[in-house]
Order: C-alpha cells, then structure tokens, then sequence
C-alpha cells in the first residue's frame, strides 16, 4: 500500500467513525490542552503491523490513527522508535536523529506527526538522557581512543579499585539487577578501564557534567520540535547526574545527596530543557518518568520554569483498597497544588503488569523486585477491578495515560517460551524474573486466530499471542456495546465534558457510616459529576435522585457490586444512598445495560 492511500484511507475511516460515533475532534489550540488530556501509549512493536513482517512499525500506526481518534485521544506518547540494537527494548539509542529501520524511517515519523495533528491527536516522544547504545558513534570512538581521552570525558570510565585494578568502583546495584560497571579491555589484549551502566552493559551511562551532552540534547530537542512533535517523556529523568566522587550508596545523607538519583544539580538541566520548549510556539510539554518515594522531592522537578508534568507511580503501585486509593489521591494532589501542576494518572505502562492480572491476586500491589514466575491470579476478579479502576482514575483531575491494550481489557501474558523472552530484567535477575515482555505482546485487531490481524495470516509476530484472545480483539469488541472498549470510549466521551478546572472534593456520606460495606466505598464530586468506587465484595446502595451515567460492571439489585465503579450526575436534590432503587438512569455496563 502506498503512502498516498495510506493516507487517504486514515482520513476516510476517520470521517465516517466521527460521523457515526459522534466522535468530538481533541482541542488543538489551548495551550492548556496538556493539564487534562488523555495520552495514549504507544508501544510501536506491538501495535501494529504495516508491511508485514510480523513487527509492529509506523506504517502501522498510520493505518489504525482512525482507532486512536474514535477511542478518543489527545496525544500519542512514543515509546523509543530510533535505530537501537534493541538490548533493552530500544531504551539503548544509537542515533536520536532517524527511525529505526524495523519501524521505518524518517519521512514516515514526519508524516505521522502531521496526519495524527490533522486529527486533532499530537505526539510525544520519548528521550533517553541518562545512557545509549554501546554502539553509539560516542561510544565506539570513546572505546577506540583509550584512557585519557577526550572522547571517555563523555561517559564514566574509571580505573578499578586494588593492586591490578580488577575490583569495580562502586557497588551500585543496577536498575536491572547486577552489577553497574563492566570492564574494557585494551587494544593489546590487556584488561582496561571499567564504564558505568545503571541499566545494562549495552547501555553506558553519559557524563552529564561534560558540556558536550548537555549541548547534544539540547540540539535533539531542537530537531524534533521542529518536526512538530509536541513534547517529550524524559526516561529515567531523576538519575542523570551522579557524584563524581563516586561515593558508595549512604556514605551521604540528606536529600539531594544520593550518589546516582535525585541530586540537586538535576534541575538546572530541565530549567534549559524548559527554556527551549518555550521558545517554540504552542505548548511543548516535558513529561518527566520520576521514581521517587519523597513526594515533595518529587514536585520539585514541577516547579513553573521546569517539567510541566510526570508519571504518578505512587498510585499505579498501590494495592487495591478504597483506603489506599485515596491516601494516594490526597497525597498527590497536596504536593501538586504548590507548584500548580496537574496530577497524571496512570494504572500501567510498557514495564508494569497489566491491571487485569495484577488486581486478580492476593497482593495487588506492583513492585518490580517482587515479580515471579507462576503468581496465581483470578482473571475474572482482575478484570472487574481493571474496569473500576479505569473509570476512577479516568473521572481525577489532571492528565490520563493509558497504555495500549488496557483498553481492551488484555492480560498479561505469562506463559511465553523462555527462550522468546527478550527482556534483560528476566535475564539479569538469573532467571526468576518473568520481565516485561508479558504485558508487550501484540494487540489482537481482528479475526479468530493468531496474529489476530496484527499483522498478515500466518505471520509470526515477534512475540506470540494466547489463543484466548479471539474474544478480545477490537473487532469483537467493537461488535459489543458492553464491552471493554466500548467502555473506555464512553467514558473518555463523558470525561471530555467534564471542566477540567473543578476540583475534587471528597463525598464520604455518598454510602453512609455503618452502612455494610460503607468502609470499601471510595467517592468524590466535581461540581455535578461524582464518582463511587466499591473496593470491596458486597453491593452497596448508591446515592438517591442521582442520574446513573456509566458503570464498570452490572448493578446488584440497583446498587453498586463489588469491584466496581459508578459515574453519576447529581443536584442539589441527590441525597445520600438509601436502602435500594437509589440511581435513575440506564448505564452502560459489561453485561448490557441494566435499568437501575
């Protein structure tokens, strides 16, 4: 297919989707538009794909943007599509300025910006400041040049400790598992200087103190604002700069003094990132992945002339609970109200386990040192709290994340062959780890068997799908009003008129105190929306002469089931829940719609 009816086919799709969907185009021209929007995680291996080769690739993209606009998406957040050895899922880049063959090339990227912006959906990229690929030009000339060299003044080379200098410099524990430095060996065969990698050995960190890196990302931002995209994710944002006197991990105390995160000289980076983005016009927005307990520590990289936003892990790893969830909410929208940024909400990413399984278990919580092999976990249970969840996270003040496939309700795929796995998590961990290929296979699109559309029948796609996913395509899905997918869309319908500006207060009366299961239900307002959330198992009665907008699962005798979320419409005549037959309205449910 051409680049011509590849184009033409996107546009037509989307029209008549917008037509018979009523479908409403994303605001292109606030440049406030970042502080609400829903941003879809694009994971370009998996998504789709376009010429074939059983590879996800921006032909691909292009093809299904009609799906992006009918879900109803402002932007697309990029996981990494530059030329990568691919060591660590394309986070090792060898060149920030071009698209990696598999995916292809530079004039596609540019293209697909422009089409998806024609649509109203704008583009985030992400970029890998802390390290890149042994196979940098940087790198290789830094390896050939020796010790001493101007071209090491890059990255952190450094003589071993003892007599023959065979003991690494730090014991720094990698992001990864293992150690974090690997030693060179000399042109005479001769074992030479140690490298450092917080990540994989394939993956040198860059000396930030060396003007030349600064100066470097400062010139990609530049090249590809100019190419439009309308910001970027800054991957592993808190870990750039290190000590140079490569103290051991609490040798120093206090914030700001950890030899490899969070170190105070951080923000002046991002104070010129900043500067840069302003300079362009719109709003070019910096998105920072921030892992940090300190939520203070954490908002400070969201101070007014530094990042606009950054991921909210806190709540993506919390267990499930009504409890839990607001201890989160509250924490996070205290720390923002100082420095006047919006909260982000996310419930999984290209690294987490996937709602629908993580909330089937015994421990819902996410931690990536505790993922194991063969964790049992009750797929039904997960993907009711999955769908509860989304409509709780989706009805917050702030911006929304979802990542490709939790709107289809996907599992995470935890039975592939061993010797498919091609996560280095799994494989630095010795084995026990399962990484993170389980939550990045393939979408399904169509059809009763693999590779669901994905790409030709009989492809092979880079990473197999289950069999089970014949009901999950979006094709299926699509042919279901009450399904998954359909429940998204009309909850980002719903959410789009919401005033982004009205803020959350707390509705602890919606199921009153000593009411059974009163202390599982989690509920707010914003003007007159409101939002219940059942944690627990037993149905709860629900607010009386409230309008019933959408639920995530169907009522129990007009009240609210066990893992399950409501949306409603409420007035001044709304009181609290009664006994039964609290709600009006018809809402949409995953078993059809269900008179209240």
């Amino acid at each position: 297919m051409t680049r011509s009816s590849v184009d033409s086919d996107v546009l037509t799709r989307t029209s008549e989707a917008a037509e018979t969907r009523g479908v409403l185009t994303p605001r292109t021209d606030d440049p406030q538009w970042w502080r609400s929007a829903v941003i879809y995680q694009v994971y370009v291996r998996s998504f789709a794909d376009g010429n074939g080769d059983g590879t996800g690739d921006l032909a691909g993209v292009r093809q299904r943007l009609g799906y992006l606009k009918t879900l109803g998406v402002d932007a697309l957040w990029f996981n990494p599509w530059y030329p990568s050895p691919m060591a660590d899922g394309g986070y090792d880049v060898q060149d920030y300025r071009d698209i990696d063959p598999r995916f292809g090339n530079l004039a596609e990227a540019e293209a697909l910006i422009q089409e998806a912006l024609a649509l109203g959906i704008r583009t985030i990229i992400d970029i890998v400041p802390n390290h890149v690929s042994d196979q940098h030009p940087w790198f290789q000339a830094a390896l050939a040049a020796g010790p001493g060299s101007p071209e090491r003044e890059r990255f952190w080379f450094h003589p071993g400790k003892g007599p023959n200098g065979d003991e690494m410099p730090t014991r720094w524990v990698s992001n990864f598992q293992g150690e974090t430095w690997t030693r060179t060996t000399n042109p005479d065969g001769t074992p030479g200087e140690w490298y450092l990698h917080l990540f994989t050995p394939e993956q040198p960190d860059l000396n930030w103190n060396h003007p030349d890196v600064r100066r470097e990302h400062e010139e990609i931002l530049r090249f590809w604002f100019d190419r439009g995209v309308a910001g970027v994710r800054i991957d592993s944002a808190a870990l750039l700069i290190k000590d140079p006197d490569l103290p051991e991990v609490g040798e120093k105390q206090g914030p700001g003094s950890h030899p490899t995160e969070d170190r105070d000289e951080l923000h002046d980076v991002y104070r010129s990132w900043r500067a840069i983005a302003d300079s362009y016009p719109g709003t070019r927005v910096l998105v920072g992945e921030i892992w940090l307990p300190d939520i203070v520590r954490f908002t400070n990289y969201l101070r007014p002339d530094e990042m606009h936003t950054a991921f909210n892990f806190d709540f993506l790893a919390r267990p499930w609970g009504a409890q839990s969830f607001r201890e989160s909410i509250d924490a996070t929208l205290a720390a923002h109200a100082p420095v006047g940024a919006p909260s982000t909400w996310v419930l999984s990413n290209h690294d987490v386990t996937r709602p629908v399984t993580r909330y089937g278990r015994e421990d819902t919580a996410f931690a990536f040192l505790k993922k194991r092999f063969g964790v049992p976990t009750d797929p039904e249970l997960g993907l009711h709290r999955a769908r509860a969840a989304a409509l709780l996270v989706a009805a917050l003040p702030g911006s929304l994340y979802i990542y490709q496939g939790d709107e289809l309700g996907l599992p995470e795929v935890e039975d592939l062959p061993i010797e498919l796995i091609q996560d280095p998590m799994h494989h630095r961990s010795g084995g026990i780890d399962p990484g993170r290929d389980g939550c990045r296979v393939p979408l399904p699109w169509s059809g009763d068997r693999p590779p669901f559309g994905f790409s030709p029948d009989g492809v092979e796609t880079w990473l197999p799908q289950p069999e089970s996913w014949r009901a999950l395509t979006v094709e299926a899905q699509e042919a279901d009003p009450a399904s998954t997918l359909n429940l998204y869309r009309e909850a980002l319908r719903v959410r789009r008129d919401l005033d982004p500006d009205v803020p959350l207060e707390w509705w602890h009366d919606a199921v009153p105190a000593g009411t059974p299961g009163a202390d599982d239900v989690l509920s707010f307002r914003r003007g007159d929306f409101a939002c219940v959330v059942n944690t627990g198992e037993s149905p709860v009665p629900l607010p009386v002469g409230a309008e019933l907008l959408l639920t995530s699962s169907p009522l129990d005798g007009g009240r609210l089931a066990g893992n399950s979320t409501a949306w409603l419409r409420v007035s001044d005549e709304t009181t609290d829940a009664g006994a039964s037959d609290a709600a009006t309205g018809t809402p949409h449910t995953p078993e059809g719609p269900a008179a209240a």
